[in-house]
């Protein structure tokens, strides 16, 4: 797997979360989204990204994001997350 191609994919894939409000945020908990793409090079692509509670209901939550190309990172894929308050601040940023 590219690690340059698909840091960035996942970044960008990550991005569409960041910019969500932390009540968007909150509709989302404990569900998944799976996406496959085909990458710049050619390469095929399974994205995978969570929602759930950090801290607890109410709480911080935390957006996971792990990308593989169906090869061996299947078994351990790149990932990446981030944290969002209450108020809306990126935890640790």
């Amino acid at each position: 797997m590219n690690k340059i191609e698909a840091g960035k994919i996942l970044a960008e894939g990550l991005s569409k979360y960041r910019r969500l409000t932390y009540h968007q945020l909150t509709l989302q908990i404990d569900q998944t989204d799976r996406k496959e793409m085909i990458g710049p090079s050619g390469k095929w692509y399974q994205l995978v990204f969570q929602v759930f509670w950090d801290d607890g209901a109410s709480g911080n939550i935390r957006v996971l994001g792990s990308i593989d190309d169906g090869g061996l990172r299947a078994f351990m894929p790149y990932t990446d997350d981030f944290i969002k308050s209450p108020s809306g601040e990126f935890v640790d940023e």
